[in-house]
């Protein structure tokens, strides 16, 4: 079944679920401008995925889903300094790094699919 959508993409809906996580997980945070970082990392995964899948071309595609790429090591480097400061437990703060990974893995692919 070919991708009509945004919204057919595997990795945009991975990438929603972990801004919903990260969303739900900060939301009692009062650092509040560690809190809006992360979030708003996190929620341009997502958005740029999808801004990126409208463009015209595969290569401004591609130059989009590299933000989203970038915004999730973002978030992952956040987790890991959010474990140093006491913001997560370490198990949470754990499966949502395992999370990011794969839509790292799942961007790399994409980027690749359409770059061959």
């Amino acid at each position: 079944m070919a991708v009509q959508k945004f919204e057919d993409l595997l990795v945009w809906q991975k990438a929603q679920d972990l801004a919903v996580a990260v969303y739900n997980i900060f939301d009692d945070n009062k650092d509040f401008s560690f809190k809006d970082q992360i979030k708003r990392a996190t929620v341009s995964i997502s958005n740029n995925i999808a801004e990126g899948f409208d463009r015209n071309s595969n290569a401004d595609f591609t130059r989009f889903l590299y933000f989203s790429l970038a915004s999730t090591s973002e978030v992952r480097s956040m987790l890991y300094l959010s474990i140093r400061l006491n913001y997560i437990d370490k198990n949470e703060a754990k499966n949502l790094i395992e999370n990011t990974n794969e839509v790292s893995k799942m961007l790399h692919g994409l980027i690749k699919s359409i770059k061959n």
